[in-house]
């Protein structure tokens, strides 16, 4: 088993970088950066508990589809997002967030570890646990950016002048097109359980 372990100081509201963490928006801009082969997301706003998010593409040489689910959310501390389909073995993401001298102090702890035999495991420890804290780091430093900018406006619909909307199953997310089909090769796609 792999461990990432990342801090990042924002000099900006807890709720705007909980809720900035969790912008369907903002997932698909730091997948661009990535250089992945884009198209339209399926959904925008935030994603809530029991929602999944899927990345298509090219990440780390190879092409890949990675599934997690949003398993727990507390607004504005924390979350973890675990893989459901994928290519890692084991998958799971915390994030935490804490007010901390007039910012919040955002924390990633990553656990994972590849499936296959002992050449997975190498390469994983070699070159996967590299590739991915780059990304984890660049999606931090764009947050951070945004975050203390006013561009955070451009991902967050509404602007946050207390407590803020707590994203939950069910809420935040509207289909961009009317339905769910993909076009292209999309990075990341956003859906809700059934209601019900």
């Amino acid at each position: 088993m792999e461990i990432i372990r990342l801090g990042t100081w924002i000099d900006a509201p807890v709720e705007r970088c909980f809720l900035l963490s969790l912008s369907i928006d903002l997932h698909v801009a730091s997948a661009r950066s990535v250089r992945d082969k884009t198209g339209a997301n399926a959904m925008q706003g935030t994603i809530g508990e029991g929602d999944t998010l899927t990345f298509n593409g090219n990440h780390f040489g190879f092409r890949w589809r990675h599934t997690s689910v949003i398993e727990k959310l507390r607004p504005h501390s924390y979350y973890r997002d675990v893989m459901i389909d994928g290519p890692f073995q084991r998958f799971e993401h915390d994030h935490y967030f804490a007010p901390m001298d007039d910012g919040t102090r955002m924390r990633d702890e990553v656990r994972f570890s590849a499936s296959g035999g002992l050449w997975r495991r190498l390469t994983t420890r070699m070159f996967l646990r590299k590739q991915l804290k780059a990304f984890l780091m660049e999606r931090n430093a764009m947050i951070k950016r945004l975050a203390e900018s006013e561009d955070w406006h451009k991902y967050l619909e509404q602007r946050i002048e207390g407590p803020a909307e707590t994203p939950a199953k069910g809420t935040a997310a509207r289909r961009r097109d009317g339905n769910a089909s993909l076009r292209g090769s999309q990075p990341v796609v956003a859906t809700r359980p059934p209601a019900g």
